[in-house]
């Protein structure tokens, strides 16, 4: 059992969404619900989102993202978070740059990453944690053609200090997420057809929607049973991951055994068939 804390309900929670892909655009659509539902169960200050993305949409983005072909040259982040405070009377805000070694998130209680390569992840990974970050949690999202995962997570800095209980974050039971090698071959996609034949259709929203079920949960209950989850969309299927150091430590050491497999394996830097491939 995890509990929130309670200096999360006392005022106006800051969230960093990083990406404005399939995962990104569907997370981003649905915190506007979550930010009405705190209020109007008393919540003082809701939500104050930052989406942040370098991305400009594409012809192939609008084949599986909510873009049109009228807004093909414009800032992913600045479309997305425009049409929110336009729908909802936010006011929201958009930074059109990619996550970088100089990102400040220290002012963020929730950083959300729907990156799609792993060096990206090991980059979020490397400023959420340390002394310098006060993060109070890392909702971390990963899907390949028609699978994926999402982990809640309490990175280790200044606000979350050493704990058998503090919820371990995606890259520290799934290290094989954040090896950047495995990025090699896996670049973006040209076209709409590609693009669709790389993720089936609902994918990402399904994926996304059961991450924004655990944050509402969190929020509404206070205590969460679970902090992420396996999700199947070909055979319907939900796996939640339980709060258990026990597994967590042996998720990582399998995750640990595969790489080292793979080192001793010829040809072992090839492309990955394992969770958060792409977003």
């Amino acid at each position: 059992m995890h509990t929130l804390s309670p200096d999360l309900l006392r005022r106006t929670v800051r969230v960093l969404v990083v990406g404005c892909g399939g995962n990104g655009t569907a997370i981003a659509a649905g915190l506007p619900y979550l930010h009405q539902a705190m209020l109007v169960a008393g919540h003082p200050g809701g939500l104050h989102v930052t989406v942040m993305d370098g991305d400009i949409i594409s012809p192939a983005n609008c084949a599986r993202q909510p873009f049109c072909r009228s807004e093909i040259g414009l800032a992913k982040a600045v479309v997305v978070v425009s049409r929110l405070n336009l729908f909802w009377g936010l006011r929201w805000t958009a930074v059109p740059e990619y996550f970088s070694s100089r990102t400040n998130v220290s002012e963020f209680d929730i950083v959300i990453g729907c990156v799609d390569t792993r060096a990206a992840r090991a980059l979020i990974r490397k400023q959420i944690e340390g002394w310098r970050s006060r993060v109070g949690y890392y909702l971390d999202l990963g899907n390949s053609s028609d699978t994926g995962q999402f982990v809640l997570g309490q990175p280790w800095n200044a606000r979350n200090r050493r704990s058998t209980q503090r919820l371990r974050i995606a890259p520290e039971i799934l290290p094989e997420i954040v090896e950047e090698r495995l990025d090699e071959g896996d670049g973006p996609s040209c076209s709409a057809a590609e693009a669709l034949e790389r993720q089936v259709p609902f994918v990402n929203q399904a994926l996304a929607y059961h991450a924004l079920a655990l944050l509402s949960r969190l929020f509404r209950e206070g205590r969460i049973e679970h902090h992420g989850a396996f999700v199947d969309v070909a055979r319907n299927r939900v796996q939640p991951l339980p709060i258990s150091p026990e597994l967590w430590r042996r998720m990582r050491r399998r995750g640990l055994r595969s790489r080292t497999a793979r080192d001793q394996t010829p040809g072992g830097d090839g492309e990955a068939s394992g969770p958060g491939r792409q977003s």
